[in-house]
C-alpha cells in the first residue's frame, strides 16, 4: 500500500505530524506533497526541520496567487505527481485550498480520498475555507472526523455511516507530540522577559482586520483590559491594516501590550501553554487551547469547532469590545468559572487519533476498499424510510437481521445520533437505506 499526503500550510503539517509518524512507524509506503502554499524558507524547509520531519519528496512551489490560480496550479502539478506515484490513497487535511486541489485531482484519477479533520461545517458560504472543506468532502471516500457532531453533519448530507470514523483531531496527537520537541529547543519565554500572567492574542482573519469598524472594537478592548500582560505576535497582514487604520500607535504604546514579530510554530506552542488565556480568530487555535488546558475566547461570530463552545472551554465573542472585556474581567475575577474553563473536557480524543486512521485505512485497503470501479451492477432504486425500533437490539444486530438495510441516523426523541455499532435501539427513531428489492 502507498498512501500520499497532500501539504500546503503549516497548520496542514502540524496536523498531519503523528499521522506521517505513525505511518512511518508501520513502514508503509508513502509519499510527501507539498504544494507550497506556504512559500518560503521558515514555512518549508526549516518548519520540517523544526518537526523532525522528512523533507518534502515534492514541492509544487505554488506561492502566492489568487484562490483560482493558485489551485489551478496545484492540480496541474499534484496530477503529474499522482499518474506517476500511483498512490492507493491520498490524504488531504483541513480546509485550505491544498485540499481542494488534491481532492478533485485524486477523485477524477479515480484515487481513493481520505480527508481528515472531515465533516467541520461553519454555515457560512463567504469563508473560503467552508467551500474547500464542503467540496473535498464531495470527492472523500474515507471521512476522518473529530467528533460525532461533524459525523452527524455528514449524515445529513448523505454520507454513508460505514464510511465515517470517529477518530478525534490529530491536533491532540499533535499538541503532545509537538510540546516535547518544544520543549527542548524553545526560549521563548525567557526572551518575552515578561512578569505576570500572559493573554496570548492572534488577528488576522481578513474579516476582522479588513474591517475597520470591527478593528477598532477589538482594538478597545485589547486597551481596556487590565490585569494582564497581552503578547501579540502581529500578523503582516495585521500590522498593515492597523498602520492604515491608524490604530498600530495605539497599541504600541499601550504597557501591558507586547507586540512582537511573528514567532515560528514551536515558540508558539510554548507561549499557548504558559498562557492563562488565548484570543484568537484562528480556527486551530481553539482546538489547541482546549487541548492545552486554557481557556479561549474567539473572535468570530460562528465556528467550525462548536465542540469547543459547547465542552466549555470556548466562547465567541466577535468583535464586541463589552463582551471581549466583560468575558477576561470574569475570568480573572472568578476563579471558579476560571477553573470550569479550563478543565473543560476536550472534545477531540485522548490523542490517539492518528493510530485509529492508519487502522481504518489499512483495514479498508485489506478489504479492497481503496479500489475506485466503475458499477458493474444495475443499481435499483434506494428508498429511505423512518421506522420506531420496539426490540432490544444494537444497530449492528439490527443491519444483521435486515442485511440489505443500512442505518443512515438515529434519533433519540429530537436528538440525532452517530449510528455506532453498539448503541442500542430500543426506543428509538431510525432513517434507513433500502433497495428496492428488500422488504421491510
Amino acid at each position: 500500500m502507498k498512501i500520499a499526503f497532500i501539504i500546503g500550510t503549516r497548520p496542514e503539517i502540524i496536523k498531519m505530524s503523528p499521522l506521517i509518524d505513525e505511518v512511518d512507524k508501520r513502514g508503509i509506503d508513502y509519499v510527501l506533497i507539498h504544494t507550497g502554499q506556504h512559500y518560503d524558507f521558515e514555512m518549508s524547509q526549516q518548519f520540517f526541520l523544526d518537526l523532525e520531519l522528512k523533507e518534502p519528496d515534492y514541492n509544487i512551489g505554488v506561492g502566492s496567487d489568487s484562490h483560482g490560480k493558485q489551485t489551478a496550479v496545484m492540480m496541474e502539478g499534484i496530477e503529474e505527481v499522482l499518474l506517476s506515484e500511483k498512490p492507493d490513497i491520498v490524504l488531504v487535511q483541513g480546509d485550505t485550498n491544498a485540499v481542494l486541489a488534491g481532492a478533485l485531482v485524486a477523485a477524477k484519477l479515480h484515487i481513493a480520498v481520505g480527508h481528515v479533520e472531515a465533516g467541520l461545517r461553519s454555515y457560512d458560504k463567504t469563508m473560503p475555507e467552508e467551500i474547500n472543506r464542503m467540496m473535498a468532502d464531495v470527492c472523500t471516500n474515507l471521512f476522518f472526523v473529530p467528533t460525532e457532531d461533524t459525523a452527524i453533519n455528514l449524515l445529513f448530507e448523505g454520507i454513508n455511516p460505514k464510511n465515517i470514523f470517529i477518530t478525534g483531531n490529530t491536533v491532540v496527537d499533535a499538541c503532545y507530540r509537538n510540546l516535547k520537541i518544544a520543549s527542548k529547543s524553545s526560549n521563548i519565554m525567557s526572551k518575552l522577559d515578561v512578569e505576570g500572567d500572559i493573554l496570548s492574542l492572534t488577528l488576522h482573519r481578513a474579516e476582522n482586520v479588513d474591517d475597520r469598524e470591527r478593528l477598532r472594537n477589538i482594538i478597545e478592548a485589547l486597551l481596556k483590559i487590565r490585569g494582564l500582560n497581552i503578547v501579540f505576535p502581529v500578523h503582516p497582514r495585521t500590522v498593515k491594516t492597523l498602520k492604515e487604520f491608524g490604530m498600530y500607535s495605539q497599541l504600541e504604546e499601550a504597557p501591558h501590550i507586547h507586540m512582537i514579530k511573528p514567532i515560528g510554530y514551536l515558540d508558539f506552542l510554548i507561549l499557548q501553554s504558559n498562557s492563562k488565556i488565548m484570543i484568537t480568530d484562528s480556527g486551530g487555535i481553539q482546538e489547541e487551547a482546549i487541548t492545552l488546558d486554557v481557556p479561549c475566547l474567539t473572535l468570530r461570530y460562528n465556528t467550525e469547532r462548536p465542540e469547543t463552545v459547547h465542552a466549555g472551554g470556548n466562547i465567541l465573542v466577535g468583535s464586541n469590545t463589552e463582551k471581549i472585556t466583560s468575558n477576561v474581567a470574569k475570568l480573572l475575577a472568578d476563579n471558579k468559572i476560571y477553573q470550569k474553563m479550563k478543565d473543560a473536557a476536550n472534545p477531540y480524543g485522548d490523542g490517539t487519533a492518528s493510530e485509529q486512521i492508519v487502522d481504518a485505512i489499512q483495514d479498508a485497503y485489506n478489504q479492497g476498499k481503496l479500489e475506485i470501479k466503475p458499477p458493474e451492477t444495475i443499481a435499483g432504486e434506494q428508498s429511505k424510510k423512518l421506522l420506531t425500533v420496539d426490540e432490544d437490539v444494537t444497530v449492528a444486530e439490527f443491519e444483521t437481521k435486515n442485511p440489505d438495510t443500512n442505518i443512515n441516523i438515529v434519533f433519540d426523541g429530537v436528538n440525532p445520533q452517530f449510528p455506532r455499532m453498539e448503541l442500542h435501539l430500543e426506543g428509538k427513531t431510525i432513517m434507513v437505506s433500502k433497495s428496492d428489492s428488500v422488504n421491510f
